[in-house]
């Protein structure tokens, strides 16, 4: 008999907290604080670690951002490790937060952010809608390139346009800040 492999989602807690460091610290080139950790315990559906076959192999941390009226989710981080990568993982993480956000069916649109030189991040958002809506110059410290794209995909319009055209407009938008310590 051929058993398929299980690709499960699972919540993040003080038990499985040390799981989640280790995963983003092999596959972000960025560190984490204490306080991202603290903030994830509290985030419920919003950040789920990726089983495979039982073994955690990735995770998905979001969290809710407003934008003068505008209701976002933010993806702080979606990774898997390496080896597992192409297995439909990236893709039941995703698909498990736009399910959030369309069952919710008040955010204006989902955003993150990626380093300029991540070909294979940029493809996997644009698949789903995602596009680049921002160049942040030096958001990343200490790694190279330091340049991050702003990636977002909008949800719905707001009577003043969406938020590409405000980009358009303006030619900049106002970015926040993730919970990043760079070593």
């Amino acid at each position: 008999m051929t058993r398929t492999a299980a690709i499960e989602l699972g919540d993040c807690t003080h038990h499985n907290l040390k799981q989640l460091k280790k995963i983003n610290s092999v596959v972000f080139p960025v560190s984490y604080n204490d306080r991202f950790y603290l903030d994830v315990l509290e985030s419920g559906e919003l950040c789920k670690l990726a089983f495979y076959n039982d073994i955690v192999v990735g995770a998905v941390c979001c969290r809710i951002d407003t934008l003068g009226h505008q209701r976002r989710l933010y993806i702080m981080t979606l990774g898997c490790l390496s080896p597992y990568r192409r297995l439909g993982i990236g893709t039941v993480m995703l698909n498990h937060i736009l399910n959030y956000v369309e069952n919710d069916g008040n955010f204006d649109n989902i955003f993150l952010h990626v380093q300029v030189n991540n070909e294979g991040a940029i493809a996997f958002y644009k698949k789903f809608g995602f596009e680049v809506v921002d160049k942040k110059q030096n958001y990343y410290k200490r790694i190279e390139p330091a340049d991050a794209y702003v990636l977002q995909k909008n949800l719905k319009n707001t009577p003043e346009g969406t938020t590409s055209e405000k980009i358009q407009q303006n030619g900049t938008m106002n970015g926040t800040s993730s919970s990043i310590d760079s070593n």
